[in-house]
């Protein structure tokens, strides 16, 4: 069964097929990133309307690299939440006149639970050690990224319970907005991992340990950074390293601990901050279970991730309509 994914939930404009819920076919991605970095961040009007120019050729590039035709496709799977209101409708409204006009099932995927499942995926051409990718459960999901801090327990295929979330600020929030305070650019994630690479996790920042919970926050670590600089005398390498060390000891401490807490028989990091190799590494070295990890290019937003995802829903023999509509908050578990 190939499934045709369609994620516009940002800032990335992404089409791909995936083969059985596993095998990438194609996986076409147009970033923003360039466009937004001159003001600093995302402008969601402005990502709309690139959205709007881009997809129907980047479904086209995504057909071809495959070597397919409508004819070809089982299905449509689509991003319909959390994101931008304005870029999920896009992706949305797109998907919904393909699937009537080929007469195509088409399913609405929650972007969470999208990036859970790039863990499973693997490249059609390329031998891949299939044990190590098949699912256990019941597993544990770090999900990190710009907008989300979310520690979600998968029983089985479908089934999430929310163990924590971000309280204020995001992991990846907070890098970017660390990025600023330092001078470092847009994206804040990748210049803070490449700054930090010159510099010693020495000064003193707080950690949010939020006893008695799984809940994680990052604004006072953030605040703490503005004053430090503010008073001088740091290095920007210092100051990232030591920032990025911060996030890294709470979100991979918390996970340690809810996995042995829970049982639980795997680990699956994801989303754009899981590209981070502190982070990758030392979640790594200190599980008591085994971790998967995307490749990184599977870690930020991507369409294959949401096919994926799809396929495993209309395999469930659940589908959705035409009245399918956008939930820019839409959470998951």
């Amino acid at each position: 069964m190939k499934i045709l994914g369609i994620e516009t939930s940002c800032d990335e404009t992404a089409a791909a097929v995936v083969e059985d819920g596993t095998k990438i076919v194609s996986n076409v991605v147009a970033s923003q990133v360039d466009i937004h970095a001159r003001y600093g961040g995302i402008v969601p009007e402005v990502a709309s309307r690139q959205h709007l120019l881009t997809i129907i050729p980047i479904i086209h590039k995504a057909l071809a690299e495959a070597k397919l035709t409508w004819q070809d496709i089982d299905g449509i799977a689509v991003t319909f939440g959390p994101g931008l209101a304005g870029s999920l409708l896009v992706g949305v409204n797109v998907a919904k006149a393909i699937a009537w006009g080929k007469n195509l099932p088409i399913i609405g995927v929650n972007h969470l639970e999208a990036h859970i499942y790039a863990n499973w995926l693997m490249v059609r051409d390329k031998p891949t050690d299939y044990a190590a990718k098949t699912p256990v459960f019941p597993c544990l999901c770090l999900i990190v990224s710009g907008g989300h801090s979310d520690l979600i327990l998968m029983e089985k295929q479908g089934q999430f319970k929310k163990l924590g979330r971000t309280r204020d600020d995001a992991s990846g929030e907070a890098l970017d907005k660390a990025a600023r305070i330092l001078g470092l650019g847009y994206p804040g994630g990748p210049a803070i991992e490449q700054a930090a690479k010159n510099g010693t996790p020495c000064l003193p920042l707080p950690r949010a340990w939020l006893k008695g919970s799984y809940d994680f926050s990052f604004s006072g670590l953030k605040t703490s950074l503005w004053h430090l600089v503010q008073k001088g005398g740091i290095s920007s390498a210092d100051a990232a390293a030591s920032f990025q060390w911060a996030i890294v000891d709470v979100l991979v401490a918390k996970t340690v601990e809810a996995a042995k807490q829970l049982g639980v028989k795997q680990i699956l990091l994801s989303g754009g901050v899981a590209a981070n190799q502190v982070l990758r590494s030392h979640l790594v070295n200190c599980s008591p279970v085994p971790v998967l990890i995307p490749p990184i290019h599977l870690c930020t937003d991507n369409a294959a991730m949401v096919a994926a995802c799809g396929y495993y829903h209309l395999q469930a023999g659940e589908s959705s309509n035409s009245a399918l509509d956008v939930i820019p908050s839409l959470s998951l578990g």
